[in-house]
């Protein structure tokens, strides 16, 4: 039997380093398993959520001027270097980077949604949600965690209206639960995202930052190799 590795795949989702970091791992699980049919290992890919900025209000703040303000001291020049790099590092990934309005938000209801999705969902579910979650959020500039944002990543992964609006409305569903598993992230070590844990039958690989295609399968290999 193949060894079944978990890749544990820590985020925010208002960081575009994790969208990055999302979409290539998951090119390179896609090109792995399709030269690897007779792989030694398996793997699955959860995620674990992560707060970069978890004193941000639900109203949320102006994207552009956060951007600028916080991250390069008001300078509009500095600001216009950053979104030109983001805008061609996405396009290699087929991502269309817009920081040009939108709101940087509290994430903490699109992890509690994602995590009841992981947890009572088959498996992909999440997946697929936290896709739509970031395509919103970088390309059509919604809010990152308003109810309609959710309910729109919900039903793009394949919940009805009935039941998607059901779990976003109900704010206190996986709260809880959701809360813990930002604490332990935060216990665990994890400071910046994305922080992708790849489970070893001997050892665990740990990348953190967005690393390219290359990379991940290059892990997915080596995890891979010591199963054999």
């Amino acid at each position: 039997m193949p060894y079944e590795s978990t890749i544990t795949f820590t985020l925010d989702t208002i960081c575009p380093w994790t969208y990055l970091g999302f979409i290539r791992l998951s090119k390179a699980l896609s090109n792995y398993r399709t030269t690897n049919p007779s792989s030694p290992a398996t793997f699955t890919l959860k995620l674990a959520p992560y707060q970069l900025y978890p004193d941000a209000t639900q109203e949320g703040v102006n994207k552009y001027e956060w951007y600028k303000n916080e991250k390069y001291d008001g300078s509009e020049d500095r600001m216009n270097k950053y979104m030109a790099v983001m805008r061609d590092l996405g396009k290699q990934e087929g991502i269309q980077f817009d920081f040009g309005g939108g709101v940087v938000a509290n994430t903490l209801h699109a992890h509690r949604v994602l995590q009841w999705l992981q947890n009572n969902k088959e498996d992909g579910v999440a997946l697929e949600a936290v896709r739509s979650l970031y395509n919103q959020y970088f390309e059509q500039r919604a809010h990152p965690s308003s109810p309609e944002t959710l309910v729109r990543a919900c039903t793009a992964a394949g919940l009805s209206e009935e039941e998607a609006k059901k779990l976003v409305e109900d704010n206190d569903e996986e709260l809880r639960e959701t809360k813990a598993a930002i604490r332990e992230q935060a216990g665990n070590g994890v400071d910046s995202v994305p922080y992708v844990i790849f489970e070893g039958r001997k050892r665990d690989f740990t990348l953190v930052g967005a690393k390219s295609v290359a990379e991940y399968e290059k892990v997915l290999g080596q995890v891979a190799k010591e199963c054999a």
